[in-house]
Parts: C-alpha cells; structure tokens; sequence
C-alpha cells in the first residue's frame, strides 16, 4: 500500500511512503481486536468499588421482635439487608480487573486494527513538524487543513514531541501518542489516524518482532 506524504497545509510534499502488506494488509480479526480493547479498558479500571455486607454494618445483634405470634414476618437483627440501613447482600469488593494477553495477540491485534484503517480509507501520512513552543493555534489550523476538524483523529509520533503532544492536548478529539504507545482502542477509537512519517519505519520494525 502506497501513501503520498502531506505537509502541515494539506498538501502533496510529492513523497511517497510504503506501507508493509504483512501489517496493513492483512484480513482483520475482530476477535482479536476485542480482546485487545477489552484489556486495555479493564487495566484503567481502579476496582476500588466497595459495599458494606451484613458482617460490616455497625448495629445491634439483637433479635428486634419475637419469632412467632407478631403476624408478620420472622426477623433476625437490625443488620438484615431488607432493612433500610441494612447491610448489602453479596454487594462488590475491591478486585483487579486486568488480564493477561500474549505478546503476539497484542501485535496481531493492531495488525487487525491497523488493517481495518486502510480497508477504510482512514489513514494519512503526514511530514514531521515541529514547534518551538506549545501552540494550539496551529494545531487546530493543521486539523482544518487536513479537514479533521470536529473528527476524532489520532496522530502517531515518531519520536517524543512535547511541543506538539501540548499544542494538542485541549482540542476535543484529537489524540498524540508515540509509536510505542499505540493501542488496538485508540486506532479503532478514532476515524482518522495520521502517521507522522518518522513514525512509520519505528511502527512497522516494533509490529514484525
């Protein structure tokens, strides 16, 4: 699969980039991909959910009315959880969700999802830019340019760029992340995905181990 190169303006830079068949043309497991996505949400689950049961309420042991000749129900303490203020029955404790996912499903996964971006016509390639102080700015203008504004787009680094992760963090939709920190649900997550062109070689030498 063959991409042109854009520039900041949206333009042609007359460039063209090779992307690997082996990682972007491959037929798409949304299997895997759901696996990778489903762990990746449950490892940002902090799992500190917690209800008092029966054991852990503060109150009085003792019987509240007789067992028999009241007419209503039998009850035990004041504890029980048809009370109001009554302890929770089988109420959720602190756990951890996460789960463990081989390496190579990891891989395989956003290959799958990397795919699905180029069956859908959703992948750019764009030159690398560089600011010399956080710009939003220009950030937004480079999205207006590119016509991804209003869009969710994620743009893939090739290399740590704080000027540009900042100049990017307060638009809405819009995500920088560094090749190595690319998910299965950020690609799926975003409707467009931009590659810096420092990113791509980094990308495809990280997906072929």
């Amino acid at each position: 699969m063959e991409l042109t190169v854009l520039d900041k303006t949206g333009k042609e830079t007359g460039k063209k980039v090779t992307l690997d068949a082996s990682i972007f043309g491959i037929e798409p497991s949304q299997h895997t991909v759901y696996l990778e996505v489903k762990q990746h949400l449950a490892n940002l689950r902090q799992g500190t959910h917690k209800a008092k049961e029966r054991a852990e309420i503060t109150g009085s042991t003792k019987k509240i009315k007789k067992q028999k000749g009241t007419g209503t129900a039998r009850a035990g303490d004041i504890k029980n959880p048809l009370f109001k203020g009554g302890g929770r029955v089988f109420g959720p404790r602190p756990r951890n969700y996460s789960f463990k996912l081989n390496k190579a499903q990891k891989r395989a996964a956003k290959k799958s999802a990397l795919s699905q971006k180029a069956l859908d016509n959703a992948i750019r390639v764009m030159e690398d830019i560089t600011f010399d102080a956080p710009r939003t700015k220009d950030f937004g203008q480079i999205l207006e340019n590119l016509s991804l504004t209003n869009k969710k787009s994620l743009f893939v680094l090739g290399d740590s760029n704080k000027n540009v992760y900042l100049s990017s963090r307060n638009l809405q939709g819009v995500k920088v992340v560094n090749f190595s920190e690319l998910t299965s649900y950020d690609i799926m997550n975003a409707s467009d995905l931009v590659l810096f062109e420092s990113s791509i070689d980094k990308l495809q030498e990280n997906l072929r181990k």
